[in-house]
């Protein structure tokens, strides 16, 4: 194994991402046996919105950019999604992450429906200035179509709580008066709820337990690697550790990291913040991406980007379990290779669901005006993923398939259902 990093990443699959989604749809939806028009009507957003964003750039040039907006369903309530600001959004990609939405509100029985958000720009070469002048302009452009009870974004790559501030206060100032549940993910100042930063890495470490319970692995046998090392890939690895499993890899977009005597999370989580990135971390070896994937492990913990689990490496994870705390981790041609090998794979729409279970938990504390404590929030969002977690296996094992298409039965279930309860409404 090289210490000296080689490569940006593994090679990945260019596989459109919707259509991948769509390949796990239809599994699930030949399993239940869907109606060829409530299939159409699941499969199609309810509503895509393109807006341009001009902005005055702080050397004052004038630049173009661009916003979507992607509403995949709201049978279930109000729909709900991030918005990402990255240098590679487009619209495929943003109908994607709609969709897992729905599946994932679906799924965690909570009564939203499914959307997401993206402006294509690079945060890295925007000053703060310039990207709150975006974020206004940006939820200008959508107020027809955010509000409390109609879609309510959330923090995404590359946005966080400031970004939700910008946008809950221009949302108010259009509306004339403050209206906090338009986003979640909010400061704690601001109407935020405890526990919504790490809800996404609890969620992770609590369907993690749930699958090591289930082949008999204790955590204090257990080896894991994470992959990112953001606000998920942090809060997931400090948890688990804090159960009792070996965090033997980290990685961030520097490389990864490796220690077979354990990674000290708490030091690594410290230098982070006071270096912006894991270069020059002394706690562990350097490895490439590539190698970082392929580590001798129990539990491998994707929480960075899209496709990064694919044909090319597949048969080389040596994991016995993988739980993507990331969205579209594994590609949906990987996904016959995890299964012929008897990977465990806990989807993503299961395994991320605990960040929009704890916006769903903030969205009622602000529209109820009275807010819950940590040991409250974190007590719900355990009970709602182990009922999750659970019922997925039933559904899996009930019909001899994977816990990804476990998943997609059970969430596409509840949304058929919920449709058929409601009619479609000419």
């Amino acid at each position: 194994m090289s210490s000296e990093y080689k490569e940006p990443g593994p090679v990945l699959d260019k596989e459109n991402p919707f259509e991948s989604m769509m390949r796990r749809f239809d599994v699930a939806a030949e399993i239940l046996q869907l109606e060829p028009g409530v299939y159409q009507y699941l499969k199609t957003p309810v509503k895509q919105v393109t807006v341009s964003i001009p902005i005055q750039m702080d050397n004052g040039q004038v630049e173009i950019f661009e916003g979507h907006r992607v509403i995949h369903n709201d049978i279930l309530g109000p729909s709900k999604g991030g918005i990402r600001y990255a240098p590679d959004v487009d619209i495929n990609e943003v109908k994607a992450l709609a969709a897992w939405m729905t599946w994932k509100c679906s799924l965690l029985s909570v009564p939203f429906g499914g959307a997401k958000g993206g402006v294509k720009c690079d945060p890295t070469k925007l000053t703060q200035v310039e990207l709150e002048k975006i974020t206004r302009r940006y939820t200008a452009n959508m107020m027809d179509v955010f509000g409390d009870d109609k879609d309510i974004p959330a923090p995404d790559m590359n946005t966080n709580e400031q970004t939700m501030a910008w946008i809950m206060d221009t949302y108010s100032m259009h509306m004339r008066r403050t209206i906090g549940g338009v986003v979640t993910g909010k400061p704690l100042l601001i109407g935020g709820s405890l526990g919504r930063r790490e809800a996404t890495g609890r969620g992770v470490m609590i369907v993690t337990l749930g699958a090591m319970e289930k082949i008999g692995l204790k955590p204090k046998d257990t080896a894991i690697v994470v992959q990112g090392f953001g606000n998920v890939g942090s809060v997931s690895a400090q948890l688990l550790r804090e159960q009792g499993c070996k965090i033997i890899g980290i990685s961030d977009v520097t490389g990864g990291y490796y220690n077979k005597r354990g990674v000290d999370v708490d030091k690594a989580i410290e230098y982070v913040k006071q270096n912006k990135t894991l270069t020059g971390f002394t706690g562990a070896e350097k490895v490439t991406q590539s190698e970082f994937l392929e580590l001798d492990c129990d539990v491998l913990v994707p929480a960075a980007k899209e496709d990064q689990i694919t044909p090319k490496n597949a048969n080389k994870i040596t994991a016995k379990i993988i739980a993507e705390g990331a969205n579209g981790p594994t590609t949906a041609n990987a996904d016959p290779i995890l299964n012929e090998r008897g990977i465990i794979v806990i989807p993503d729409i299961l395994a991320n669901a605990g960040g929009v279970t704890v916006s769903y938990f903030e969205w009622v504390q602000n529209r109820v005006g009275y807010y819950w404590s940590i040991d409250r929030v974190n007590r719900r969002l355990e009970r709602m993923m182990k009922a999750a977690f659970d019922g997925v296996y039933a559904t899996s094992k009930k019909h001899t398939v994977s816990l990804r298409i476990g998943a997609y039965i059970n969430s596409i279930d509840r949304v058929a259902k919920t449709l058929k309860i409601r009619g479609i409404y000419a």
